[in-house]
């Protein structure tokens, strides 16, 4: 299973639904707050994005919450 990373911010609700969604399948991630961590941020900035939620799977990137793309790049896990 490829390593999942969730950029988040505090009181975004569409990063809260990615949250729940991933916890649901009991699909393992680790969380980066980009309000609380400027490194975090600069990573988002860095991927050519502008909004969180990003989710991080393996090489693949997803903006906000899209089921399709989660099935997609988790397979069996989602």
């Amino acid at each position: 299973m490829e390593k999942v990373i969730v950029y988040t911010n505090t009181n975004c609700p569409h990063c809260r639904q990615v949250k729940e969604y991933l916890t649901g399948k009991g699909v393992a991630f680790e969380e980066r707050n980009i309000g609380q961590n400027d490194e975090y941020a600069q990573q988002v900035w860095n991927m050519g994005m502008r909004a969180v939620p990003v989710t991080v799977i393996g090489d693949h990137r997803i903006l906000g919450m899209n089921k399709l793309q989660f099935e997609k790049y988790l397979g069996e896990q989602a």
